[in-house]
């Protein structure tokens, strides 16, 4: 066996050394990064693709805190393509093809269909796609008569204030104010419906005016894929959902069928990031960067809830894993992306101090109100569930959603997991753990006397 000489370093072996600083406010230093070549963040901060961490609520947080958040995979590529569908749809200047129906629908399809998405209008179309009219919860939520047509309660076209397609947000704004609406259709010379602008959509984008956003303004998503052939399907679904970044979801990325993987998916999507990982050395990151990757994952076995090391006896030191992916990122000029074992504020400012452009937190975020999964009692206290994704329980939901069935549980014991589950406390919204590793990463920018994240890695001991 041959044995490395290097001392190979976690987060808990190191403590960065305070520097001379300029910065006379922790709020004076600037976090801006990439994520990947053509995504840049405000904050550097990624939500994990667990099926614990990561849905649209939490990628709808994180993309409106200035991050971004990666949809799990251990779903059907259907609803995976629905959740980042649900991103894309969650704020935008105008919103593209809005949830519509036909006159003849009745009052009681358009209640659920109100319910079920979770808005409070939906656009009336007559054959040719025409506007002919706008059904909102007002117009339906006491009608008596449930089969009743939309036609006969919705608010006819004429009686409608519409913009045409170039319509700027001033204008739109401008608007909505002097009418006092609440909803702006957009439709072409022909009368077509092309989008909507709404009051709350253009007051959400003047709360978060740091969001991830793409060139449309809407919010930026990245979904997880596998290395299985039939996850080009997948990607494809979650790239014609409006995905910005594909994140090919591996333990071992340096590995023949991973980089195949990537090399592939970069060549059928040109336009989107592909994110390869994860790997622990500087070649690794270069093979993935070889192969077409725009960023790419490290960590072996880092996190708090992964058992790799311990079942296979492999891995490398997450704070050393970093500092050699990022410097052979840096030479490529990719991103790397720190992966796993992200517990505190401290821990975040040396992974990035080590190099890397962003981190990505799983635990941390598991048990706040945006995660997936119904909260538990135990001892009068709530609790959310959060497991690594090579657990038992996580191999065999995944499994069944490739098989369609449910497993055997005789087969249960030929699965040899990587991963445990924990409970976690309810921590509240997600808003508030980012506020506080972010607040955290600011005051450490100013004791390395750094005002960037590039200064921090010049200046960083």
């Amino acid at each position: 066996m041959k044995l490395r000489p290097d001392l190979g370093l976690a987060f808990d072996d190191v403590l960065l050394v305070p520097r001379r600083s300029r910065i006379v406010s922790r709020y004076a230093v600037n976090t801006r990064t990439n994520f990947s070549r053509r995504i840049e963040l405000v904050m550097p901060v990624v939500s994990s693709n667990m099926d614990t961490v990561t849905e649209a609520p939490m990628a709808i947080a994180m993309a409106r805190a200035g991050g971004l958040g990666v949809i799990h995979r251990f779903m059907t590529l259907e609803k995976q393509a629905a959740e980042v569908t649900r991103v894309k749809r969650a704020e935008s200047f105008m919103v593209d093809n809005p949830y519509s129906l036909p006159a003849d629908t009745t009052v009681a399809t358009a209640r659920i269909e109100m319910e079920k998405r979770g808005i409070g209008g939906l656009m009336v179309l007559g054959d040719s796609g025409e506007l002919i009219g706008l059904v909102s919860t007002r117009d339906v939520l006491f009608e008596p008569d449930g089969q009743r047509p939309l036609r006969e309660v919705m608010t006819p076209r004429d009686k409608l204030v519409t913009v045409g397609a170039g319509a700027s947000l001033a204008d739109a704004r401008a608007l909505l104010h002097s009418r006092r609406l609440e909803k702006l259709p957009v439709v072409d010379n022909d009368g077509r419906l092309l989008g909507l602008i709404t009051a709350q959509d253009i007051i959400k984008m003047e709360h978060s005016p740091t969001a991830t956003k793409d060139e449309r303004g809407r919010l930026r998503v990245a979904a997880a894929v596998g290395v299985r052939p039939s996850d080009i399907d997948r990607a494809q679904a979650c790239v014609s959902a409006g995905a910005d970044a594909l994140v090919v979801d591996i333990a071992h990325g340096h590995s023949d069928h991973a980089i195949e993987m990537v090399r592939t998916l970069k060549q059928r999507f040109p336009a989107v990031d592909v994110v390869g990982g994860n790997v622990a050395t500087g070649d690794g990151v270069r093979d993935m960067v070889e192969a077409g990757a725009d960023a790419v994952k490290v960590g072996v076995g880092s996190g708090s809830i992964c058992i790799t090391r311990i079942v296979t006896g492999f891995g490398v030191p997450q704070l050393t894993a970093i500092a050699d992916c990022a410097e052979a990122g840096q030479a490529l000029k990719v991103p790397v992306i720190a992966d796993g074992g992200i517990r505190t504020a401290g821990d975040l400012t040396k992974a990035l101090a080590a190099g890397a452009s962003s981190a990505m937190v799983g635990s941390l975020l598991a048990g706040t109100d945006e995660s997936p999964g119904a909260p538990v009692v135990r001892d009068g206290r709530r609790f959310k569930v959060v497991r690594g994704m090579a657990s038992l329980t996580a191999n065999i939901d995944r499994q069944e959603v490739e098989l369609g069935r449910e497993v055997d549980p005789e087969d249960w014991d030929k699965v040899v997991p990587e991963g445990v589950e924990a409970m976690v406390p309810i921590r509240g919204p997600a808003a508030d753990i980012l506020h506080q590793l972010v607040g955290g990463l600011r005051s450490g920018l100013s004791y390395a006397g750094a005002g960037t994240l590039a200064e921090l890695w010049a200046n960083a001991e």
